[in-house]
């Protein structure tokens, strides 16, 4: 796992958004599309800005999944994550393809046809945050690490509720729903149920991208490792450009 840190959200955004653009390039060099899910919140302002500016992308050529969606909000509500993501990125970017949800539906119909979209097929790269209680998606602690169905219903616990309510989406507590569609973690092994997000050092594509303040917890020693961990992985992407084969 490689791990970034850069002096503010906006060098954050525009460095991560290089990456994604990047990534999804070469998944539509390689079979015509790129499938990506997208996460939202403060954590992705500055990126989907970002992203949504990269022209070198074919969006006509993005399929997107939505990550997770709040039980018994309208699309049309402030702090809809399909609004949001409609707003910040899916119009901006011009991408045609999407897989909203719809959180003032019937959660099982929901839950079924968005899983039966994403079932079966490659997801080219993952645009997540994670929470302040170590959330991944809506998969508060502890979190169900056994569920292998694509998206899954959820309790939100109060400290990811009260989260949502100091980023200001919604005025106080009670407006929170309790209950949430989210994107499952699944077919996990040796990673603790109690921090969700621990399960990416169990990836072996993953880029975490910090800047100062979401970093300041991070010792000089763990910073030198994931130093030392993004060094040898760029000498290694070198050494394999060096020797390819032009046609």
């Amino acid at each position: 796992m490689i791990v970034r840190v850069f002096a503010n959200k906006r060098g954050l955004g525009t460095a991560a958004a290089e990456y994604a653009a990047a990534e999804m390039r070469a998944a539509i060099a390689e079979r015509g599309i790129a499938r990506v899910v997208a996460a939202t919140g403060m954590s992705q302002l500055e990126f989907l800005e970002a992203l949504s500016e990269r022209r070198e992308v074919d969006w006509q050529r993005v399929e997107l999944f939505q990550l997770d969606e709040y039980i018994g909000v309208p699309m049309t509500h402030p702090a809809s994550f399909s609004r949001y993501l409609r707003e910040r990125f899916v119009s901006k970017a011009g991408i045609a393809q999407w897989h909203a949800l719809n959180g003032a539906e019937d959660p099982e119909a929901t839950i079924g046809r968005a899983s039966a979209a994403i079932a079966g097929i490659v997801v080219d790269v993952a645009f997540v945050g994670i929470g302040e209680n170590g959330h991944l998606a809506f998969n508060d602690p502890p979190a169900d690490f056994v569920a292998h169905e694509p998206y899954i219903r959820v309790q939100l616990d109060e400290a990811c509720r009260r989260q949502q309510v100091g980023e200001g989406w919604f005025a106080d507590l009670a407006a929170v729903p309790k209950e949430a569609i989210s994107m499952s973690v699944h077919e996990i092994r040796r990673a603790s149920p109690l921090a969700p997000a621990s399960i990416l050092q169990r990836h072996g594509d993953t880029t975490i991208f910090l800047d100062r303040e979401s970093a300041s917890l991070l010792d000089a020693e763990t910073l030198r490792r994931f130093a030392a961990v993004e060094n040898s992985a760029r000498r290694d992407l070198q050494a394999a450009r060096k020797l390819e084969v032009p046609e």
